[in-house]
């Protein structure tokens, strides 16, 4: 096959119209910037959200595909939320620092600890979700997964004081429903009991009420099962039905002692 075979063969393929990269990458340049103007103190406010309006006006012509839909409208109901998201991203920071005994101040857990960077990004794109822009806030939430190894779906729904410790491996489901003071460790996956295309409009993720805390690879799954409050899940336990309020939940491995032969 020739040179010109192969432009024309690839050319055919190309069969995507609005499979732009750059959307990609100028969602990771917004979200750094957003980062940096809730949170850094040498950072001013005023002109850095004069330049996020302007990106964001960059991302409307990327991803705002239905030409009868404002989405330049978003940015004015999007930028008044922000004031409520940072009030409650530093609960879940103070939640970090209060749980963590390894933790030695508050500005670590905003600096280093990658399962607050998660819950961060995760807020800032929720409410982007919210508002129906289309596919900015699952980018944002999987640049904090490339990041960090947490995956939250933006679609979540998610309560005040949420700490996720060591967070490697988390993965939580597009339509889970975490309350309020829930903790959880690494490896921890809230998922879908079943996966098909037609349960897309359905609550397939589990619900996790007051005060709970799973311990490291624990598994729930289905979108009717709940968590009550105040419970405990063990590490690698494995849950696809409801577990009443005040429950302690754990896996029992099953051990067995290989003795050496008598010999006489």
């Amino acid at each position: 096959m020739d040179r010109i075979s192969i432009i024309d063969q690839i050319k055919k393929h190309k069969k995507q119209p609005n499979l732009r990269y750059a959307l990609k990458e100028k969602t990771e340049v917004f979200t750094n910037l957003l980062f940096y103007t809730l949170f850094d103190i040498d950072t001013e406010v005023e002109p850095n959200l004069i330049q996020l309006e302007e990106q964001f006006d960059g991302l409307v012509e990327l991803a705002c595909w239905d030409v009868d839909k404002s989405c330049k409208a978003v940015w004015y109901n999007y930028v008044s939320k922000l004031p409520k998201i940072l009030e409650r991203l530093n609960l879940d920071a103070e939640a970090t620092v209060n749980c963590d005994p390894a933790s030695l101040s508050i500005e670590e857990v905003y600096m280093a600890y990658p399962g607050f960077y998660a819950i961060a990004i995760y807020r800032l794109a929720h409410e982007l979700y919210l508002e129906g822009f289309p596919l900015v806030p699952r980018l944002m939430t999987e640049y904090a997964h490339r990041q960090t190894g947490v995956d939250i779906n933006p679609g979540a729904q998610i309560g005040d004081s949420f700490h996720i410790d060591h967070g490697t491996g988390v993965v939580i489901g597009e339509t889970a429903i975490i309350k309020n003071h829930v903790k959880i460790y690494q490896g921890v996956t809230l998922g879908g009991l079943y996966v098909a295309k037609h349960l897309q409009q359905t609550k397939r993720h589990p619900t996790i009420e007051d005060n709970v805390t799973i311990y490291a690879n624990a598994t729930i799954l289905g979108g009717e099962t709940v968590i009550g409050e105040n419970s405990v899940i063990g590490g690698n336990a494995w849950l696809t039905a409801s577990v009443p309020p005040n429950s302690t939940v754990f896996h029992t491995p099953e051990i067995k002692i290989k003795t050496a032969p008598h010999v006489s």
